[in-house]
């Protein structure tokens, strides 16, 4: 597939273009600079901002689908992260792009979620501590979620270094499992979507264990 990659040079992302180029993928990587990109023949940088909707349709166009790892910081500029997103939302829909792979967090809420004390105390810090990345990561959601699209929200834990392992804990907030994941395991869950249809329309909460 033709894939283009949002949020490409952070340590993620660069773990996703990496197994997508192994997998035999042709991607597109956004990024403010290219330069921190690996260098393969089918791999393409796009240079641009989130305020760029020109540059972010140049990437979107002719795309199999879109595969997005942006999120806020604890620092980071949030009002460019969200107009980023609607960006996104609108270059697919005037490219024909359908399917958006996005990543989230427990912050953002599941009609399927059940009670966690450890996850709904980590959503109560994170709303208390950092509201603005809060406020942008239920705003992320519900741009996802409005926009018409084929989309599946990966919701994150906290992300680690760890390796790869031979298989993931695909839940509901309340089901058992852990409060971590890789990112190589993370990455790797993200291009199974590409031809996993059973999460579209759903934000499953994805864990090592």
């Amino acid at each position: 597939m033709r894939i283009t990659v949002f949020g490409s040079t952070g340590p993620t992302g660069l773990l996703l273009i990496e197994q997508a180029l192994a997998e035999g993928h042709e991607v597109v990587a956004y990024a403010r600079t290219p330069a921190k990109l690996p260098s393969h023949q089918r791999l393409t940088g796009v240079q641009g901002q989130l305020d760029d909707a020109r540059a972010i349709g140049e990437a979107v166009r002719g795309s199999d689908a879109v595969l997005s790892l942006l999120g806020p910081k604890p620092k980071s500029d949030i009002p460019p992260l969200i107009s980023g997103y609607r960006h996104i939302v609108a270059a697919m829909s005037e490219h024909g792009v359908e399917r958006l792979i996005a990543m989230g967090t427990p912050s953002i809420t599941d009609p399927a979620d059940g009670k966690d004390f450890k996850v709904g105390l980590m959503v109560t810090g994170i709303r208390t501590f950092l509201p603005p990345a809060y406020r942008a990561i239920v705003t992320i959601g519900d741009i996802v979620r409005e926009s018409g699209l084929k989309w599946t929200i990966v919701r994150f834990p906290w992300l680690t270094n760890r390796p790869r392992t031979a298989s993931v804990n695909v839940r509901n907030v309340g089901d058992k499992g852990g409060l971590s994941l890789s990112r190589a395991n993370a990455a790797a869950y993200f291009l199974e979507q590409l031809t996993d249809a059973s999460q579209i329309g759903r934000a499953p909460f994805v864990t090592d264990a």
